[in-house]
Formats: structure tokens, sequence, C-alpha cells
């Protein structure tokens, strides 16, 4: 009975802590935990699953995002978020959007504290009362965290309306572009300001630092696409060979995404920031450990 109580609440409780974490695998050990004590109370005397188990992974995801942090600051170039693929989008609007890529980065700059407020009250609506209870605080203080942390993300995440269907078909000219390291194209389809964010976590070859500039990124974006580049970029996975790409539009992190693959395994992803018809920042994940939940889930 205790396991039934607990499994129908795991995907929340799971959502919740990746909101908080950026990472599938740190959300996961974190539901796993939450499961080891849920075992070892009595259940008979919770009466209210969903409230206690969020509670729970809320406290253990902002303990674990303390200890992380730490290991962010060494890590190899820019840290983006783990990638998840995210169905049924238009069905699940407002929980695709708490999980955009870009909005994620900008939650890294908050305080913990101040993401966990900023997660429950935007992504799953709990009332300030209930929040507070989760992390310990008085609603005055939750009220006061979530009008920092709300100022933190208006501040800091893009400020553009774009309709879903531009945004995929300039995805879709993007990746055409990139593949073909057509400069001319993709030129044209950058914001004279668009910056590129790539993560490889020094796992492959990649940019450790941010490219600036539309000439600049589309520089780039255009030597990995040839052939020469893309040999190089292979040989920087320890390919020995080098097989035809598959490039694909999904839905990933509440967006479409260019994923692009060998024999089936994604390789690289490009996510995009799309303002007034343009791009204005191409997000590229690279590093394997990123893309392990995409494999197969496609």
């Amino acid at each position: 009975m205790a396991v039934e109580r607990f499994e129908g609440h795991r995907d929340l409780l799971t959502g919740v802590a990746y909101r908080i974490l950026g990472s599938v695998t740190d959300a996961e050990d974190v539901v796993q935990e939450a499961w080891l004590r849920w075992s070892g109370v009595d259940a008979s005397q919770v009466r209210d699953d969903r409230a206690y188990l969020v509670r729970v992974v809320t406290r253990l995801s902002i303990d674990r995002l303390r200890r992380v942090r730490a290991q962010r600051e060494s890590y190899v170039g820019p840290w983006l978020p783990e990638l998840v693929v995210t169905p049924d989008v238009a069905e699940h609007a407002e929980l695709a959007d708490s999980v955009e890529l870009a909005l994620l980065v900008v939650l890294e700059t908050l305080s913990p504290l101040e993401r966990a407020v900023f997660v429950l009250r935007e992504a799953f609506d709990m009332p300030y009362a209930e929040i507070g209870e989760v992390i310990g605080r008085s609603e005055a203080t939750t009220r006061q965290l979530a009008r920092r942390g709300r100022e933190h993300v208006q501040e800091g995440r893009p400020r553009f309306e774009v309709d879903r269907g531009l945004r995929r078909r300039l995805t879709e000219r993007f990746a055409a572009a990139a593949v073909t390291g057509d400069l001319e194209a993709l030129t044209t389809l950058l914001a004279e300001d668009a910056s590129l964010v790539s993560d490889g976590g020094g796992k492959v070859k990649a940019p450790l630092r941010v490219i600036r500039g539309a000439v600049r990124v589309a520089r780039f974006l255009s030597s990995i696409g040839s052939e020469t580049g893309a040999r190089r970029f292979m040989e920087s996975l320890g390919a020995e060979s080098f097989p035809g790409f598959e490039v694909e539009i999904a839905e990933v992190n509440g967006g479409p995404a260019a994923v692009v693959s060998v024999s089936g395994q994604p390789i690289t992803v490009f996510s995009l920031v799309v303002g007034d018809g343009l791009i204005r920042t191409v997000f590229l994940v690279a590093n394997p450990e990123k893309l392990s939940r995409l494999r197969g889930s496609r």
C-alpha cells in the first residue's frame, strides 16, 4: 500500500526536483532518497501524501543544490541543464514552459531557496502558505523570496513572446543551414547581437566561452557544419570513422530543438531563443551525460 501511495506521486516529485536541480540524474537520486524516508515512516499517520512528499523532495533538492553548486563552479566551460524530451507540449503548455532551457539557465542565478519557491509557485501554483511550510519559512518571508526570484527571472529571461510555429520553422531553417555549413544562411537567421552557449563538459570539444555576435556565431557553426569540421567533431567524440549525421526537430525542454544523431544516438542538441523573427541565443549541448535521457525516447 505504501508503495502505491508513493508511486502515484513519483512523476510530480521528479518534476519538482528536476526544476530545482536542472538535472534528471540528481532529481531521480532525490526521489529515491525520498522513497527511502517514506518507507521508514508510518504512512498511516500521514494525512496528505502529496504535501508530505513534496515537502521532503523539495528540502532534499535544496540541500543537494547547495552541494552541487560548488561542483559546477569547477565545471569545464559553461554549465547547461540536462535535457529531457517533452511530448504533448500543446496539452501541457504551462508545465512545458517551466522546463524551457532558457528559463532553467536563468534559475541557476537564484539562491536555492528562491529557486525552490519560484518552482513551487510558478510551475505548480502552490499557495504561499503551503510553500512556507515546505521550506520552513513564514508566509511573509516566502512571498519576499518569490518576489526576488521573479525579479531575477524577469531581468535575465529573454523578453520575447514567440509563436511556437514560427520558432519551429526557424529551428528547421537553422538546422538546414548549420549541417551544411551555409555561412550566409546562418548569418541572416541570427540577430546582430546573437550569442552561442555551448556545454561539452570537458567530454567533447566545445567552446569554453560564450561566442558573441552574429558573424562569429555563424562562422563557428559553419566550421563544424562543413565536412572537415564534422570529422574533427566526431574525432573529439572518440569516433574512429565518420558515419552520416541524422538531424531531426524534436520537442526538448518545452520547445523545438535540432537533435543531431549518429546511428540513432544523439550527439548534439541545438536549442534556440528566438525574438523579433531572429535567433538571439543558440544553446549547444554536446556533453553526452546531458543527452542520455534523449536516447530512445523520441
